[in-house]
């Protein structure tokens, strides 16, 4: 029984968590288990070695961790640095200011790289930096791909590239959360020394697996990194990787089991599908937003997201009233503006198991909610301008041909 009944489903389309699919809450609907018995170690083994594929690794050693995806980001920074250790981190939205915080609590000298939000990771500042630091003073690079507060990509194959110009060592920390499954991702290419996604974004899973993967470079400072760490420490869990058992704690086994059956479903999809199909859905959503004549928060395309679209408001509208009536009238949950752009946004999110005409059920929502706060939006627009774009892009569904 929902804790606040509406009748029909809710139309899930904040960005994160996000909508589950039945075969995924159908894996996760049995018992509890032993998981010290051969059946969870052997499904545990095929997991951490099918997630290293969402990351498009073959060197990388995962792990998954009973956490969310706060927790994740801990995990990477304490196994790979030291307390003192200076770490450049891009500025850009509410969730690269958290890991920030994150960052200078746990006693890095953190050198923040700050951009008007709207706007992506400032690279030539990161690059004048480094070509400054001949005494490889810098530790680590942290950046977030994909900043839900604001709808912003960064292009890290490009943070990659000015590293090898300037022949730098510093490790590179990546921030998948929402991006990982749903964005092009290429850890290995992209020499990404730690990836971190959470279950509860693209994977289309409850809150609850931290997924982290580190390369041999990451796993090389693991070794000397003196950070205090307990429950996030890698080591525990390399050492029951060798054991065969494989878990230093119990986990959730309900979880494992809807792990298994999202995996399985984005491998039949194909994973480069199921990127393309969020580009589409982004597409169509952008279409939308300017075809009511409203913006986008992304100041560039080329910092466009394909998971979230945070749409611009009048001043005369307050955003958070678009969401309450959102979610009071029609059922449907739109994600908030967050902090410097609170009361200023409201945010589309286009990510996980969602096929187009969920999108077009989502679009018109929007639109009879704008018309309910006063904007002169013409019903129809953007869901027409979306249904145009989805006609002659959507291709036929791979398993039904």
């Amino acid at each position: 029984m929902d804790y606040v009944y509406g009748p029909g489903r809710n139309h899930l389309f904040v960005p994160g968590p996000v909508n589950i699919p039945e075969p995924v809450i159908r894996a996760m609907n049995r018992n509890n288990e032993d998981y010290r018995s051969p059946a969870v170690p052997a499904m545990t083994k095929t997991l951490l070695e099918d997630v290293k594929k969402i990351f498009k690794t073959t060197s990388g050693t995962p792990f998954l961790i009973p956490t969310t995806g706060t927790g994740a980001w801990e995990s990477a920074l304490t196994n790979t640095l030291s307390p003192g250790d200076r770490v450049i981190s891009f500025l850009i939205g509410q969730f690269s200011l958290l890991w920030i915080d994150q960052q200078q609590r746990l006693g890095f000298d953190v050198d923040v790289i700050e951009s008007d939000w709207g706007q992506g990771a400032n690279l030539d500042i990161m690059a004048s930096k480094l070509a400054a630091d001949s005494s490889h003073s810098i530790k680590a690079i942290c950046i977030v791909h994909n900043e839900t507060a604001t709808g912003v990509t960064n292009n890290l194959a490009k943070v990659r590239k000015i590293l090898d110009d300037y022949r730098h060592p510093a490790l590179l920390l990546v921030d998948g959360v929402s991006s990982i499954c749903a964005l092009d991702f290429r850890m290995d290419e992209w020499g990404v020394d730690v990836a971190l996604t959470g279950s509860q974004k693209a994977l289309s899973l409850p809150t609850g697996i931290g997924i982290v993967c580190a390369s041999p470079k990451a796993m090389e400072a693991s070794k000397t990194a003196k950070s205090y760490r307990v429950f996030f420490d890698w080591k525990d869990y390399l050492k029951f990787y060798k054991m065969g058992t494989y878990w230093p704690y119990t986990p959730s086994i309900q979880l494992l089991y809807g792990l298994r059956a999202a995996l399985d479903l984005i491998f039949e999809e194909g994973l480069d599908n199921v990127i393309a199909r969020h580009t589409r859905l982004a597409t169509a959503t952008r279409l939308a937003v300017e075809a009511w004549g409203l913006k986008n928060c992304t100041q560039k395309e080329e910092w466009f997201s394909d998971t979230v679209t945070a749409v611009l408001v009048p001043p005369y509208i307050e955003s958070s009233e678009i969401v309450r009536r959102a979610w009071k009238r029609y059922n449907l949950s739109l994600g908030l503006g967050l902090n410097k752009v609170a009361g200023k946004v409201f945010r589309i999110g286009h990510l996980g198991n969602l096929n187009e005409l969920q999108l077009l059920g989502c679009l018109s929502g929007v639109e009879m909610v704008l018309k309910d706060v006063g904007y002169p939006v013409k019903l129809g627009s953007g869901v027409g301008a979306a249904a145009a774009y989805f006609q002659n892009t959507t291709p036929l569904i791979s398993s039904r041909i």
